[in-house]
């Protein structure tokens, strides 16, 4: 294959001096790294081409790709809810239901890893005819990951996990809220991943090493393609080398998830003064130094 030939001549991974701190804004300074540290975010968004179908009465919709119809949400805040209705009412003047739609992926995992996940998308935009920016860069069905390369639990195959990017508004806006929609913000999306020939392998968790042999994972960039009758993400291209840093991102603790699924439950609300642990200099909502142990939302 010709990508395979064509990531076997990049140069070898150069792993970050000890010395480097990545702090928001990231500061990165390994010659390894093509890109400026501002570029280095956790992402998930791509371009679709399809059939696009509104339930009538409802912000409900579907889009139709190689034959499989997929949940098509809304983005909820202002924009995605603007976007949305936007391509319902241009749709609704215009009679004409097929366009090339800029998505983040939506995937829902379930407990077991013999059920299978379920993807949808998120509209961000829609293309108006001037194949203009991300319309221009990208190809239907490709799009731009970047994540930790891993397992987690519920998932048979390897995944991108992209996280929510830190940033100092966004630690504010979770220390206000309460903990249900903490966690429900800091939510991130493992994307399932079909990468033949890695250049790194996915971190793997093993309950029975070690944490010093546990390794760490990678972040990695790339372009990828999905693929409907896999209902996953096949690899295509590098975007950079991997990195065995990762930008800042925001996480929510195990203590914090266990607490608002007891909330969801009816279950006592635990005490202010847990939940204050847990925002304390934002130490739980970022990545750690190390990290020893795969994560799944």
């Amino acid at each position: 294959m010709s990508d395979n030939q064509e990531k076997r001549v990049l140069p070898p991974i150069v792993k970050p001096k000890k010395s480097i701190e990545i702090t928001p804004p990231v500061e990165l300074t390994e010659k390894n790294s093509d890109k400026p540290a501002s570029e280095l975010l956790f992402t998930a968004v791509g371009i679709i081409s399809g059939a696009v179908e509104f339930v009538e009465d409802t912000r409900s919709a579907t889009v139709t790709l190689s034959g499989n119809k997929y949940p098509l949400f809304y983005i909820p805040n202002n924009k995605g809810s603007v976007a949305f209705d936007a391509l319902k009412k241009n749709i609704a003047s215009t009679g004409n239901n097929n366009y090339r739609l800029i998505v983040y992926p939506k995937v829902i995992h379930f407990p077991g890893r013999d059920k299978p996940h379920q993807i949808g998308f998120q509209l961000v935009a829609f293309d108006s005819g001037n194949n203009e920016g991300m319309y221009g860069e990208l190809k239907d069905l490709q799009f731009k990951l970047s994540g930790i390369w891993q397992f987690i639990p519920v998932c048979q195959t390897p995944c991108i996990s992209v996280f929510k990017n830190f940033t100092e508004q966004r630690l504010e806006y979770i220390k206000k809220s309460d903990i249900t929609k903490r966690v429900k913000f800091m939510k991130a999306s493992h994307i399932p991943l079909f990468w033949k020939d890695a250049l790194v392998p996915p971190f793997r968790f093993n309950p029975k090493a070690p944490k010093e042999e546990q390794g760490r994972p990678y972040f990695v960039s790339i372009i990828a393609k999905f693929l409907p009758y896999k209902n996953a993400f096949g690899f295509e291209s590098l975007a950079q080398m991997p990195l065995q840093e990762a930008p800042k991102f925001l996480k929510a603790s195990k203590k914090m998830k266990a607490e608002a699924l007891s909330l969801r439950k009816g279950e006592v609300a635990p005490k202010k003064e847990e939940t204050k642990e847990n925002t304390q200099e934002g130490n739980k909502f970022t990545m750690p130094v190390k990290r020893n142990k795969a994560d799944c939302n």
